[in-house]
Protein backbone atom coordinates (compact mmCIF):
# COMPACT_ATOMS: atom_id res chain seq x y z
CA UNK A 1 0.00 0.00 0.00
CA UNK A 2 1.44 3.37 -0.70
CA UNK A 3 -0.01 5.72 1.31
CA UNK A 4 -3.04 6.10 4.18
CA UNK A 5 -5.20 8.80 4.35
CA UNK A 6 -6.81 9.32 8.12
CA UNK A 7 -10.40 10.20 8.17
CA UNK A 8 -9.98 13.84 8.65
CA UNK A 9 -7.90 13.89 5.14
CA UNK A 10 -10.54 11.93 3.24
CA UNK A 11 -13.30 12.84 4.34
CA UNK A 12 -13.80 16.65 3.36
CA UNK A 13 -12.58 15.16 -0.48
CA UNK A 14 -15.27 12.77 -0.25
CA UNK A 15 -17.76 15.37 0.74
CA UNK A 16 -16.20 17.71 -2.22
CA UNK A 17 -16.77 15.09 -4.44
CA UNK A 18 -20.72 14.37 -3.29
CA UNK A 19 -21.40 17.96 -3.73
CA UNK A 20 -19.80 18.24 -6.76
CA UNK A 21 -21.61 16.06 -8.44
CA UNK A 22 -25.07 16.50 -6.56
CA UNK A 23 -25.98 19.57 -8.74
CA UNK A 24 -26.58 17.12 -11.40
CA UNK A 25 -27.37 14.05 -9.51
CA UNK A 26 -30.29 15.74 -7.11
CA UNK A 27 -32.55 17.23 -10.66
CA UNK A 28 -32.53 13.87 -12.14
CA UNK A 29 -33.59 12.29 -8.87
CA UNK A 30 -36.38 14.82 -8.40
CA UNK A 31 -37.58 13.84 -12.16
CA UNK A 32 -37.19 10.72 -11.59
CA UNK A 33 -39.51 10.86 -8.37
CA UNK A 34 -41.97 13.48 -10.20
CA UNK A 35 -41.87 10.72 -13.73
CA UNK A 36 -40.59 13.54 -15.84
CA UNK A 37 -38.19 12.89 -18.32
CA UNK A 38 -35.56 15.00 -19.31
CA UNK A 39 -33.88 14.01 -23.17
CA UNK A 40 -30.60 15.80 -22.29
CA UNK A 41 -29.50 15.72 -18.49
CA UNK A 42 -30.96 12.07 -18.10
CA UNK A 43 -29.07 10.56 -20.56
CA UNK A 44 -25.91 9.85 -18.38
CA UNK A 45 -27.81 8.27 -15.78
CA UNK A 46 -30.33 6.17 -17.67
CA UNK A 47 -28.34 5.04 -20.57
CA UNK A 48 -25.36 4.38 -18.63
CA UNK A 49 -25.06 1.76 -15.82
CA UNK A 50 -23.89 3.84 -13.16
CA UNK A 51 -26.22 4.35 -10.41
CA UNK A 52 -26.26 8.14 -9.27
CA UNK A 53 -25.04 6.57 -5.46
CA UNK A 54 -22.53 4.90 -6.63
CA UNK A 55 -21.32 8.44 -8.77
CA UNK A 56 -21.60 10.28 -5.37
CA UNK A 57 -19.58 7.56 -3.43
CA UNK A 58 -15.92 9.03 -3.25
CA UNK A 59 -12.72 6.45 -4.13
CA UNK A 60 -9.24 7.06 -3.86
CA UNK A 61 -8.03 4.78 -5.79
CA UNK A 62 -5.71 1.52 -5.64
CA UNK A 63 -3.12 2.26 -3.67
CA UNK A 64 -4.45 4.34 -0.74
CA UNK A 65 -6.09 3.34 2.21
CA UNK A 66 -9.01 5.18 4.42
CA UNK A 67 -8.56 5.02 8.49
CA UNK A 68 -11.66 5.14 10.04
CA UNK A 69 -13.90 3.82 6.59
CA UNK A 70 -16.32 1.89 7.99
CA UNK A 71 -18.87 2.94 5.10
CA UNK A 72 -16.48 1.17 2.36
CA UNK A 73 -16.73 -2.09 4.45
CA UNK A 74 -18.04 -4.75 1.92
CA UNK A 75 -17.77 -2.76 -0.78
CA UNK A 76 -16.65 -4.20 -4.17
CA UNK A 77 -12.85 -4.69 -4.31
CA UNK A 78 -12.70 -3.17 -0.56
CA UNK A 79 -10.91 -4.86 2.42
CA UNK A 80 -9.85 -2.60 5.31
CA UNK A 81 -10.30 0.59 4.01
CA UNK A 82 -8.44 -0.34 0.70
CA UNK A 83 -8.88 -1.75 -2.94
CA UNK A 84 -7.48 -5.06 -2.84
CA UNK A 85 -4.42 -6.79 -4.89
CA UNK A 86 -6.69 -9.58 -5.61
CA UNK A 87 -9.56 -7.44 -7.07
CA UNK A 88 -6.92 -5.56 -9.24
CA UNK A 89 -5.45 -9.18 -10.68
CA UNK A 90 -9.42 -9.79 -10.83
CA UNK A 91 -10.01 -6.97 -13.55
CA UNK A 92 -7.08 -7.79 -15.72
CA UNK A 93 -9.13 -8.33 -18.88
CA UNK A 94 -11.24 -5.54 -18.48
CA UNK A 95 -7.89 -3.90 -18.13
CA UNK A 96 -5.86 -5.15 -21.09
CA UNK A 97 -9.32 -4.40 -23.02
CA UNK A 98 -9.60 -1.19 -22.00
CA UNK A 99 -6.18 -0.07 -22.50
CA UNK A 100 -6.54 -1.17 -25.79
CA UNK A 101 -9.45 0.51 -26.96
CA UNK A 102 -8.15 3.90 -25.26
CA UNK A 103 -4.73 3.69 -26.75
CA UNK A 104 -6.47 2.68 -29.98
CA UNK A 105 -8.82 5.77 -30.47
CA UNK A 106 -6.16 8.50 -29.44
CA UNK A 107 -3.97 7.03 -32.37
CA UNK A 108 -6.30 7.89 -34.80
CA UNK A 109 -6.78 11.06 -36.12
CA UNK A 110 -10.26 13.02 -35.59
CA UNK A 111 -12.70 13.55 -37.67
CA UNK A 112 -14.40 16.16 -37.57
CA UNK A 113 -16.49 15.27 -40.87
CA UNK A 114 -19.95 13.30 -39.44
CA UNK A 115 -21.70 16.56 -38.28
CA UNK A 116 -24.28 14.53 -35.63
CA UNK A 117 -25.69 13.04 -38.14
CA UNK A 118 -26.50 9.76 -36.02
CA UNK A 119 -29.35 11.28 -34.16
CA UNK A 120 -31.08 12.06 -37.56
CA UNK A 121 -30.67 8.20 -38.54
CA UNK A 122 -32.02 7.25 -35.17
CA UNK A 123 -35.51 8.66 -36.54
CA UNK A 124 -35.11 8.28 -39.92
CA UNK A 125 -38.69 7.33 -42.13
CA UNK A 126 -40.37 7.60 -38.41
CA UNK A 127 -43.65 9.07 -37.38
CA UNK A 128 -42.85 11.52 -34.45
CA UNK A 129 -44.95 9.40 -32.08
CA UNK A 130 -42.37 6.48 -32.68
CA UNK A 131 -39.53 8.51 -31.65
CA UNK A 132 -37.19 8.20 -28.59
CA UNK A 133 -37.78 11.33 -27.48
CA UNK A 134 -41.47 11.29 -28.58
CA UNK A 135 -42.52 14.12 -26.28
CA UNK A 136 -40.28 16.84 -28.25
CA UNK A 137 -41.07 17.40 -31.82
CA UNK A 138 -38.79 16.91 -34.93
CA UNK A 139 -37.32 20.28 -36.04
CA UNK A 140 -38.28 19.89 -39.16
CA UNK A 141 -40.95 17.79 -39.47
CA UNK A 142 -40.35 13.83 -40.48
CA UNK A 143 -40.45 14.50 -43.86
CA UNK A 144 -37.57 17.67 -43.69
CA UNK A 145 -36.05 15.13 -41.31
CA UNK A 146 -35.50 12.63 -43.75
CA UNK A 147 -34.43 14.82 -46.66
CA UNK A 148 -31.65 15.79 -44.40
CA UNK A 149 -30.49 12.00 -44.11
CA UNK A 150 -31.16 11.29 -47.79
CA UNK A 151 -28.75 14.09 -48.65
CA UNK A 152 -25.64 13.79 -46.24
CA UNK A 153 -23.19 11.43 -46.22
CA UNK A 154 -23.73 9.39 -42.97
CA UNK A 155 -20.37 8.22 -41.57
CA UNK A 156 -21.01 7.45 -38.53
CA UNK A 157 -17.92 5.23 -36.57
CA UNK A 158 -19.47 4.77 -33.23
CA UNK A 159 -21.66 1.32 -32.58
CA UNK A 160 -23.23 2.10 -29.93
CA UNK A 161 -24.84 4.94 -31.44
CA UNK A 162 -25.00 2.74 -34.90
CA UNK A 163 -27.04 0.06 -33.45
CA UNK A 164 -29.95 2.29 -32.79
CA UNK A 165 -29.81 3.70 -36.26
CA UNK A 166 -33.59 2.94 -37.65
CA UNK A 167 -33.68 -0.13 -39.83
CA UNK A 168 -33.75 1.80 -43.59
CA UNK A 169 -30.74 3.57 -41.72
CA UNK A 170 -28.51 1.09 -41.15
CA UNK A 171 -27.34 0.52 -45.00
CA UNK A 172 -27.08 4.34 -45.68
CA UNK A 173 -23.83 4.42 -43.04
CA UNK A 174 -20.55 4.84 -44.87
CA UNK A 175 -19.13 2.18 -41.42
CA UNK A 176 -20.17 -0.78 -40.37
CA UNK A 177 -18.68 -1.12 -36.95
CA UNK A 178 -19.99 -4.16 -34.03
CA UNK A 179 -19.45 -4.36 -31.13
CA UNK A 180 -16.32 -6.39 -31.61
CA UNK A 181 -14.29 -3.91 -33.64
CA UNK A 182 -14.64 -0.95 -31.38
CA UNK A 183 -10.72 -0.63 -31.73
CA UNK A 184 -11.08 -0.52 -35.94
CA UNK A 185 -13.51 2.20 -35.99
CA UNK A 186 -13.26 4.70 -32.66
CA UNK A 187 -11.78 8.19 -33.08
CA UNK A 188 -11.05 11.31 -30.55
CA UNK A 189 -13.73 13.58 -32.52
CA UNK A 190 -16.40 11.36 -31.97
CA UNK A 191 -18.96 12.26 -29.61
CA UNK A 192 -19.77 9.30 -28.02
CA UNK A 193 -16.33 8.01 -27.78
CA UNK A 194 -15.72 11.16 -25.66
CA UNK A 195 -18.94 10.44 -23.64
CA UNK A 196 -17.80 7.19 -23.35
CA UNK A 197 -15.06 8.02 -21.38
CA UNK A 198 -17.11 8.48 -18.22
CA UNK A 199 -18.59 5.00 -19.21
CA UNK A 200 -14.45 3.50 -18.92
CA UNK A 201 -14.02 5.54 -15.77
CA UNK A 202 -16.72 4.02 -13.86
CA UNK A 203 -15.75 0.49 -15.04
CA UNK A 204 -12.26 1.04 -13.86
CA UNK A 205 -14.02 2.15 -10.16
CA UNK A 206 -13.17 2.01 -7.30
CA UNK A 207 -9.32 1.09 -9.01
CA UNK A 208 -8.82 4.94 -9.93
CA UNK A 209 -9.70 7.98 -8.06
CA UNK A 210 -13.47 9.31 -8.83
CA UNK A 211 -11.90 12.78 -8.70
CA UNK A 212 -11.20 11.24 -12.80
CA UNK A 213 -14.75 9.68 -12.73
CA UNK A 214 -16.32 13.12 -11.67
CA UNK A 215 -13.86 15.21 -14.85
CA UNK A 216 -15.12 11.96 -17.35
CA UNK A 217 -18.64 13.11 -15.81
CA UNK A 218 -19.03 16.44 -16.94
CA UNK A 219 -17.40 16.05 -20.42
CA UNK A 220 -19.71 13.74 -21.12
CA UNK A 221 -22.23 15.99 -19.71
CA UNK A 222 -21.21 18.90 -21.49
CA UNK A 223 -20.93 16.93 -24.91
CA UNK A 224 -25.10 15.29 -24.51
CA UNK A 225 -25.91 19.11 -24.89
CA UNK A 226 -24.09 19.20 -27.92
CA UNK A 227 -25.25 16.22 -29.01
CA UNK A 228 -29.25 16.94 -28.53
CA UNK A 229 -28.63 20.46 -29.86
CA UNK A 230 -27.44 19.17 -32.84
CA UNK A 231 -30.40 16.37 -32.83
CA UNK A 232 -33.68 16.99 -34.91
CA UNK A 233 -35.73 17.58 -32.21
CA UNK A 234 -36.81 21.04 -30.93
CA UNK A 235 -35.59 21.38 -27.68
CA UNK A 236 -35.93 24.83 -27.53
CA UNK A 237 -38.81 25.32 -24.96
CA UNK A 238 -36.08 23.48 -22.75
CA UNK A 239 -33.44 26.10 -23.48
CA UNK A 240 -31.36 24.40 -25.80
CA UNK A 241 -30.94 26.32 -28.97
CA UNK A 242 -30.29 23.94 -32.08
CA UNK A 243 -26.95 23.26 -33.72
CA UNK A 244 -28.80 23.38 -37.62
CA UNK A 245 -26.88 21.05 -38.89
CA UNK A 246 -28.29 20.41 -42.02
CA UNK A 247 -26.87 24.13 -42.87
CA UNK A 248 -23.61 25.43 -43.16
CA UNK A 249 -22.75 27.79 -40.15
CA UNK A 250 -24.50 24.71 -38.26
CA UNK A 251 -21.61 22.11 -39.77
CA UNK A 252 -19.19 24.92 -38.87
CA UNK A 253 -20.39 25.64 -35.04
CA UNK A 254 -20.88 21.75 -34.97
CA UNK A 255 -17.10 20.69 -35.85
CA UNK A 256 -15.64 23.79 -33.63
CA UNK A 257 -17.29 22.42 -30.77
CA UNK A 258 -16.48 19.08 -31.74
CA UNK A 259 -12.13 20.31 -31.63
CA UNK A 260 -12.97 21.49 -28.29
CA UNK A 261 -14.47 18.29 -27.09
CA UNK A 262 -11.48 16.43 -28.48
CA UNK A 263 -8.81 19.12 -26.81
CA UNK A 264 -10.71 17.78 -23.41
CA UNK A 265 -11.21 14.38 -23.88
CA UNK A 266 -7.44 13.75 -24.80
CA UNK A 267 -6.17 14.59 -21.72
CA UNK A 268 -8.96 12.20 -19.55
CA UNK A 269 -8.26 9.92 -22.18
CA UNK A 270 -4.15 9.58 -21.48
CA UNK A 271 -5.24 9.62 -17.13
CA UNK A 272 -7.16 6.69 -18.03
CA UNK A 273 -4.94 4.94 -20.15
CA UNK A 274 -2.38 5.50 -17.76
CA UNK A 275 -4.29 4.41 -14.72
CA UNK A 276 -5.15 0.76 -17.06
CA UNK A 277 -1.34 0.33 -17.45
CA UNK A 278 -0.49 1.05 -13.84
CA UNK A 279 -3.21 -1.12 -12.66
CA UNK A 280 -2.20 -3.82 -15.46
CA UNK A 281 1.36 -3.91 -13.64
CA UNK A 282 0.11 -4.32 -10.53
CA UNK A 283 -1.67 -7.67 -11.85
CA UNK A 284 0.86 -8.76 -13.99
CA UNK A 285 3.08 -8.72 -11.14
CA UNK A 286 0.80 -10.73 -8.88
CA UNK A 287 0.02 -13.60 -11.55
CA UNK A 288 3.56 -13.69 -12.38
CA UNK A 289 4.19 -14.25 -8.50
Amino acid sequence: MDRALERAQWEPRAAAHAARVDAFVEPHLERRQTRVKHPVHDFLFTYYSQRPAQLRRWHPGFGVALADAPEYDGLKGYEDGAVTDAYVASQRPLLVALSRLLRATASRPANFGCFGMHEWAMVYRLDEDETRHADWPLRLGPAGTDAVVESHRIACSHFDAYRFFTPPALPLNTLSPTSGDREEFEQPACLHAGMDLYKHAFRLTPMICSDLVADCFELARDIRVLDMRAAPYDLVDLGFSPVAVETAAGKAEYADAQRTFAERGAPLRAALLAECERLMSVAEALVDA
